[in-house]
């Protein structure tokens, strides 16, 4: 499944995209089962893109001259803990509650189950970089050279958000279509 991996693909196969054919995005907030689930589920998608820009742009504040180191620090550390927490916690209700479910609705986006799990496995190692990433910036706040940890954080950043927003994409792509077309009944 190497040419699926998350850092080299541009969006799901068109054999995993065959719902969404059915169910395309422009259509998903009138649709009747889009309140409940379907758009809890996507603000919470939402969130972690605005939590990732608002990083970014606190880290090229930083950069830039016009944030405090202190307030840069505590920032970090407020919005980089709420993120990486608060998506170990989706990503532990999607595999273990999530997708099972959704994996014997629709068999023939089965293989797509196993490239977001993958995903998810991938993202561990993602994230723990970005914690360290974030850590050293934190720190390098009160060091000789403060930019330096803040610089690495920016890069890491961009590289997360790119691969974050790619899972994400692909995650709606293809599950919100199925609670779509069958409801959320046994998810909620």
């Amino acid at each position: 499944m190497t040419e699926l991996s998350l850092d080299t693909r541009s969006g799901l196969p068109e054999a995993l995209r065959v719902l969404l054919a059915e169910y395309p995005r422009d259509g998903w907030a009138a649709h009747p089962q889009f309140q409940g689930l379907v758009s809890f589920w996507l603000e919470r998608h939402m969130m972690f893109r605005q939590l990732m820009e608002h990083m970014t742009r606190e880290t090229e504040g930083f950069l830039d001259g016009n944030r405090d180191p202190r307030g840069f620090a505590q920032g970090i550390g407020r919005y980089g803990g709420l993120f990486v927490n608060q998506l170990h916690g989706h990503h532990q209700i999607e595999d273990h509650h999530y997708f099972p479910i959704l994996r014997d609705r629709e068999a023939r986006i089965t293989r797509g189950f196993d490239l977001l799990d993958s995903d998810h496995h991938a993202l561990d190692g993602i994230l723990a970089r970005f914690v360290e990433q974030a850590n050293g910036a934190i720190r390098g706040v009160s060091g000789p050279d403060p930019k330096t940890g803040a610089g690495a954080l920016r890069d890491g950043l961009a590289g997360l958000e790119r691969l974050i927003d790619r899972h994400l994409t692909d995650e709606e792509d293809l599950i919100v279509p199925v609670i779509l077309r069958d409801g959320p009944g046994g998810l909620g």
